[in-house]
């Protein structure tokens, strides 16, 4: 355990900022949750919506620095495949 006044200081800053961060990781998780049930059940206006807002959250903590911005991409990425794939399939099934 630290005994300096600062390094007291330093490891309360640190606990909060933790705790922040796993906030924020698990809303990323539950966005991610809801693109994916979206999908999964065949709602494509809902998969869209639940993308976007996705994306936005993902951008979020990127410019906050608690993901690194290749994650984001990654997880952007296959969440807009599998969204592009449901619409691709809902749009020649309606053709």
């Amino acid at each position: 355990m630290p005994i300096h006044k600062s390094a007291l200081k330093r490891a309360r800053q640190n606990e909060t900022r933790r705790q922040h961060n796993v906030a924020v990781k698990s809303t990323l998780k539950t966005y991610t949750k809801k693109v994916i049930e979206a999908v999964e059940k065949k709602d494509v206006e809902s998969a869209k919506n639940a993308l976007n807002t996705s994306i936005k959250m993902l951008d979020k903590a990127v410019s906050k620095g608690i993901i690194h911005k290749n994650n984001a991409g990654r997880r952007k990425s296959k969440l807009t495949i599998k969204v592009n794939k449901l619409s691709s399939m809902y749009r020649a099934s309606r053709n």
